[in-house]
């Protein structure tokens, strides 16, 4: 099997051993890049998207959505405005239509990246450079954690992110059974981490797609999560637009992976449109034309 890692990572945040094993059930896919090869050459560790099972799109994705989440709980949140029904995402989807392409029904993903403030356990390991430099040493389950996400941030605030593979200095990955190598980001520049065009990415902006089904930098527009809460307390609401700015080898065919930023949100957003349940994906509307 082969594999290939996101080039991002995000500042310290909220994440943790549990919650990262959360994430792998439900966010998948990754892009690749290198600080000393052209952006997204060189395939890398990646999650094992098996986990998520096969992804059959419906016949209807309109009609497939559950009804409002009106009376469900997303634990304290109370979301303004929680997902629409067939109905409204119909509307949206006529509408985006007349000004725009639908691509069609796409599988939806989430992702978010681990922190070493948030591990505490475990044998220290190394981390290097792609020119076999220590960059520092972490607790070995954030090392585990951080060779199958590609990306991550350091006890210190400093982001890292995939270098290259094959690093003869590197411990093995036990996931993947590869041998990473980083690179250190600037934090102020790459807040949230890079995409596979080198560009800073952005938590409920950036998307990872097959880029040769959806070109990179191409603005999205995706009905169903508009009206999503942008934050847990459902004060500020997604207007459905991102930005294609990942790729990856397990993000293959019609496939989108949304960068959530913090595991906060991708529960909150995984509870309110499931990974695999199925969402439409528009290009060339006015809509979201602002988000190039």
């Amino acid at each position: 099997m082969s594999f290939e890692v996101r080039c991002r990572s995000f500042p310290a945040s909220l994440q943790q051993p549990a919650r990262f094993a959360l994430a792998v059930v439900v966010i998948a896919s990754s892009g690749s890049c290198s600080g000393s090869t052209p952006w997204a050459a060189e395939p890398s560790p990646s999650y094992d998207s098996s986990v998520l099972g096969e992804f059959v799109p419906p016949q209807d994705a309109e009609a497939s959505l559950d009804p409002r989440f009106r009376s469900r709980s997303i634990g304290a949140v109370a979301p303004a405005n929680p997902v629409e029904s067939p109905e409204v995402v119909g509307e949206r989807i006529a509408l985006a239509r007349t000004e725009g392409r639908v691509l069609g029904t796409f599988r939806n993903t989430y992702y978010d990246f681990p922190s070493e403030a948030e591990f505490f356990n475990g044998d220290a390991t190394r981390l290097y450079d792609s020119s076999c430099g220590v960059i520092a040493q972490v607790p070995k389950a954030f090392h585990d954690a951080l060779c199958v996400q590609g990306s991550g941030v350091l006890k210190s605030g400093v982001p890292v992110s995939f270098a290259r593979r094959d690093c003869s200095c590197a411990v093995t990955c036990p996931r993947t059974d590869q041998k990473i190598c980083y690179d250190t980001l600037d934090k102020a520049r790459f807040p949230w981490g890079r995409g596979a065009g080198g560009k800073a990415i952005t938590p409920l902006l950036t998307v990872a797609v097959d880029s040769d089904v959806v070109p990179l930098d191409t603005p999205i527009y995706i009905p169903q999560y508009e009206g999503l809460p942008r934050d847990l307390e459902g004060s500020n609401v997604h207007d459905g637009c991102f930005i294609a700015q990942d790729r990856g080898l397990k993000v293959k065919g019609k496939h989108v992976d949304i960068f959530t930023g913090e595991p906060s949100l991708t529960r909150l957003w995984n509870k309110l449109m499931p990974s695999n349940k199925g969402v439409t994906v528009v290009v060339g509307t006015e809509k979201c034309r602002r988000a190039n």
